[in-house]
């Protein structure tokens, strides 16, 4: 279970070290794309596999589901950690999600997240005052 978050420094040349926690629950190859929230979503090749197969049932004739499919699948690349451990990020996905200098690799059960620190601290901060809040809701949905 990919658990913690971890802050990291992205290179001149778009590569993050993927914390080695993480890297042993991804496995020696897996996928990032593009997440909700402006942040990147990395999957094991198999959580992308199980995560994909649940998206087949979108109907075709939903455009605003067939578009999200367009650009969660165009964006997605496969990454191989080198020898320090680090992932290149692609331009696209970097811009994507606003990061440049500093980035927060998060785990969130079956898949990593990565964030600019600047929107993850915004998210944090926004996000902590209805923390309560968002628990009351949860239970009441037996969670």
């Amino acid at each position: 279970m990919l658990i913690g978050e971890y802050q990291h420094s992205v290179d001149d040349k778009g590569r993050l070290f993927m914390p080695a926690k993480f890297r042993d629950e991804l496995g020696v190859k897996f996928v990032a794309s593009r997440g909700i929230g402006q942040c990147l979503f990395v999957f094991s090749k198999d959580e992308w596999v199980k995560f994909s197969s649940n998206l087949t049932q979108a109907p075709k004739s939903n455009i605003p589901a067939q578009d999200f499919l367009r650009l969660l699948f165009a964006s997605a690349c496969e990454c191989e950690p080198d020898k320090q451990g680090r992932i290149l990020l692609p331009q696209r996905l970097r811009e994507f999600a606003g990061i440049e200098g500093e980035a927060v690799v998060i785990g969130l059960m079956n898949r990593a997240e990565i964030w600019s620190k600047q929107n993850w601290d915004e998210f944090n901060k926004r996000s902590s005052q209805d923390f309560e809040k968002t628990l009351e809701n949860l239970s009441a949905l037996g969670i």
